[in-house]
């Protein structure tokens, strides 16, 4: 079977983009609206998505708490990022304040913008991917932070 020859990792990562993507095409076929992780956030945090609320909250317990149950059950996978929680913090705030700043992040333009071949969305994954990588290089290899 396929799955025996497919390190334990990939899988994880091949199940796990199987999943955005279902979630990305029932969203838009049931709802008509593009998944965007980041907008469905800050419409809950900014008061604009007050229309649909409920559909938010139920998005986002979902984002958090089925990962929280899968660590429950399974464990908490090898992680290699790094265990200063300040770095990771504020790592997650500039990943936030770029969502922001972009008009969506990797769900809203990685996933659903690229594959509908919006230019704005794939230049935005070129940027964002690029400016990942010179960070992580900066971090790891001159700071040593990671």
């Amino acid at each position: 079977m396929l799955w025996n020859h497919i390190p334990q990792a990939w899988a994880y990562g091949l199940a796990g983009g199987l999943m955005i993507a279902a979630a990305a095409a029932l969203l838009l076929l049931v709802n008509g609206r593009i998944l965007g992780a980041s907008g469905i956030l800050g419409g809950v945090v900014d008061g604009t998505g007050a229309g649909n609320l409920g559909e938010r909250l139920a998005f986002l317990a979902g984002l958090i708490g089925l990962p929280a149950a899968a660590v429950a059950v399974t464990g908490a996978p090898a992680v290699h990022a790094s265990h200063d929680l300040v770095l990771m913090a504020l790592a997650g705030g500039l990943v936030g304040l770029g969502t922001r700043m972009a008009n969506g992040c990797t769900s809203g333009h990685g996933v659903c913008g690229m594959s509908r071949f919006s230019a704005r969305s794939i230049v935005a994954t070129l940027v964002y991917l690029a400016a990942g990588m010179v960070v992580f290089f900066l971090a790891r290899h001159l700071l040593g932070v990671i």
